[in-house]
């Protein structure tokens, strides 16, 4: 019982000394032990990379999840250490609420058919961007969080040691200055100055030792800032892969959709309007070919009636013509079909009977087919 008693009559002490150390060197009545400027420079870039992994972190869980109330049930989950209930996402509900309004207003009729087939489309892209998010939560959110609650709380334990150490240095110097001058005046040995100069030699090791350990785990950012290099690559790759399966099952609803529209309005403009920019691209092998323009082929699209059309015969629709500004250039594969330059404006139209991947295209006195996917159609 006397035992602790003591040690906390001594941590108390000790906790004022550095208290009143503290509050001198912010008064400018003291003097203050500085660190040398690299390992000022280690600790400014320690606290650089906390803030903005905080911030990129914070910000990647808002793009993951908009909705703040599931973003903290989320969070409750993790720190109660339970696996986080799956969620329908939007995606997949829009797919639900069509499929069910396909089965009520006709799953047969023109407009319920379609509600289906995009309602499909829905379900994929919502499927796709489940499987996005649990890759990105693993190979980025997951690194990020465990820097920020293992590394920096090491990091800021140590600092605060450091602090403590330094301050108990200070304090040192300070009583062995006022030791050596109560000396000096009375013109006789102190005691008091052994005591205080042993104080010193004790503080200055403790505080080169502490001043080690923290350089070491400081210059460990480095390291840090290379894991975190890593996986920003995963994340870019896994986000690359969700917008080309989005770009792949969308493509794959307009041919849909043009194919059905043509049936039901016959004569009419098939065709929609691309992207301004061109779809992104990824070095993986299972993305590549589904985010590169779509280059319809000339064998096996081409129906029969379009395969013997005589382009010198063809003649524009009174209405229906377009203005179209090219995406990507395009070589034409044989002389029925126009090469295309990106960026220049040329007019389109759609023949009855025509492939919805395809319509003709008109530039001066030059005429061909020309792939919708290359083209933005203008209004």
């Amino acid at each position: 019982m006397d035992f602790n008693m003591k040690k906390l009559a001594s941590d108390a002490g000790i906790f004022f000394t550095r208290a009143v150390q503290f509050t001198e060197e912010k008064f400018g009545q003291a003097e203050k032990t500085e660190l040398d400027a690299h390992f000022e420079n280690l600790l400014a870039r320690a606290d650089s990379t906390k803030n903005w992994t905080e911030k990129i972190l914070r910000q990647t869980e808002v793009l993951l999840q908009p909705n703040p109330s599931a973003r903290v049930e989320e969070f409750l989950y993790e720190k109660l250490d339970r696996k986080v209930p799956s969620r329908v996402t939007n995606g997949e509900l829009l797919a639900q609420y069509m499929a069910e309004a396909a089965s009520e207003l006709g799953p047969t009729t023109p407009y319920g058919k379609t509600l289906i087939k995009v309602a499909e489309a829905e379900k994929r892209l919502g499927a796709a961007e489940r499987d996005f998010i649990h890759t990105a939560s693993i190979n980025f959110l997951t690194p990020l969080r465990n820097f920020l609650e293992g590394d920096w709380k090491t990091i800021s334990k140590e600092r605060r040691l450091l602090q403590n150490r330094r301050l108990d240095l200070d304090a040192c110097k300070a009583r062995l200055k006022k030791a050596k001058a109560a000396e000096a005046k009375a013109a006789l040995w102190n005691d008091e100055v052994d005591k205080s100069e042993q104080e010193l030699r004790v503080a200055q090791t403790e505080f080169d030792r502490q001043a080690e350990v923290t350089r070491l785990l400081l210059e460990g950012i480095s390291s840090t800032h290379v894991n975190h290099l890593r996986c920003l690559h995963e994340f870019v790759e896994s986000q690359t892969t969700y917008y080309a399966q989005c770009y792949r099952h969308m493509l794959d609803l307009q041919k849909q959709l043009g194919s059905s529209q043509g049936a039901i309005f016959p004569g009419t403009f098939v065709g929609t309007t691309e992207p301004a920019s061109p779809p992104l691209s990824s070095t993986s092998p299972t993305t590549t070919a589904a985010t590169m323009p779509v280059e319809p082929s000339a064998a096996g699209l081409a129906p029969p009636a379009e395969a013997a059309l005589c382009l010198e015969e063809v003649a524009p629709p009174a209405s229906g013509t377009r203005k179209a500004r090219v995406l990507y250039d395009y070589e034409a594969a044989d002389s029925s079909e126009l090469a295309l330059l990106a960026d220049e404006l040329i007019t389109v139209y759609s023949l009855p009977g025509m492939d919805p991947d395809w319509l003709i295209g008109e530039r001066g006195n030059k005429k061909g087919k020309v792939p919708v996917t290359y083209l933005e159609l203008l209004s």
